[in-house]
């Protein structure tokens, strides 16, 4: 038997209302969050991955934290690699509003389809960073035989090297205290010095493709000689290289210098030729280590102390 001729739920008049009364809400009591579509750069076929994501968009836009209660998910764990922090969090979207203000503009994964998995939340609220791990596109369920919003299933980012330049000042600064930092010994400036945020980069050879990195700070060591800190280490081709003793440019002041020595900001051998790996970070984890655990022996003979 057929459902009634006379009612109908599927009334445009009546599916615009109820749209625009969940923007209102959601404009009401949701939070302004920045949602940063990931940019893929080298995309393996096979695993159908890419390790060297590019952020650099940031839109704002509100979104509604279902998780009222607080995040969820397993919360904080101590395992044999240290604290992990798993927190998880549900993010209601208007579509039209993501369409609006994204969609028509996003250079992501998925275009102007709709959000995609693998792009990112910030949530200025904790100061926190969301990986999308799933979109549910039917919640709620065709209430007016339509769907008005998405709930993003997120999840807390687990940074790996990731190149994240948005532009925006505490997205930015938060990657820094995170990711990897490295020091450049540059002297024979074209007498022009690299701004704080702009970006570097050396070319691969002469293949057209290059390794970038963002200024974080310098310091001078004389009057031609200056130690360059830089983070965001990332590259074009989505390959694995280094920075070598060779030029490096500005992309934004023109500057031009000359590299002369690489290494990693934890590494107290400060003059030290690049014979060793500058990306490595062996003596932070040392130290680390033994901050928390005493490995000092004083019985070689058994496992008592003596």
């Amino acid at each position: 038997m057929a459902t009634n001729v006379y009612f109908s739920q599927k009334v445009k008049a009546e599916q615009d209302l109820y749209e625009d009364i969940v923007i209102e809400s959601l404009k009401m009591y949701g939070q302004d969050v920045y949602y940063l579509p990931r940019e893929v750069v080298n995309e393996d076929s096979i695993l159908g991955e890419d390790i060297e994501s590019v952020f650099s968009d940031a839109y704002i836009i509100e979104m509604y934290i279902a998780n009222v209660d607080g995040f969820e998910g397993d919360g904080n764990l101590l395992s044999k690699f240290g604290v992990e922090i798993r927190d998880q969090a549900n993010f209601i979207v208007s579509k039209k509003r993501w369409n609006q203000y994204i969609g028509t503009r996003s250079s992501g994964t998925l275009g102007n389809l709709r959000p995609g998995e693998g792009d990112l939340i910030y949530l200025p609220l904790s100061k926190s960073l969301f990986e999308i791990r799933f979109v549910e596109h039917e919640s709620p369920f065709y209430q007016l035989s339509n769907l008005p919003t998405y709930t993003l299933q997120c999840e807390l980012f687990e940074y790996s090297g990731e190149q994240i330049q948005t532009g925006i000042s505490d997205i930015d600064t938060a990657m820094e205290d995170i990711s990897q930092q490295i020091v450049m010994v540059i002297n024979n400036s074209n007498g022009t010095d690299f701004t704080i945020g702009e970006t570097i980069q050396q070319e691969i050879g002469s293949s057209g493709e290059y390794v970038t990195a963002r200024v974080v700070s310098y310091e001078t060591v004389d009057s031609s000689t200056k130690k360059l800190f830089v983070t965001g280490w990332a590259t074009t081709d989505g390959e694995y290289h280094e920075f070598t003793t060779d030029t490096i440019d500005g992309q934004t002041s023109s500057a031009q210098w000359t590299v002369t020595d690489v290494y990693n900001i934890d590494d107290p051998i400060a003059n030290r030729a690049l014979t060793t790996d500058p990306q490595s970070r062996n003596q932070e984890f040392e130290v680390e280590a033994d901050g928390i655990i005493d490995f000092s022996e004083s019985n070689p003979f058994g496992e008592l102390g003596g």
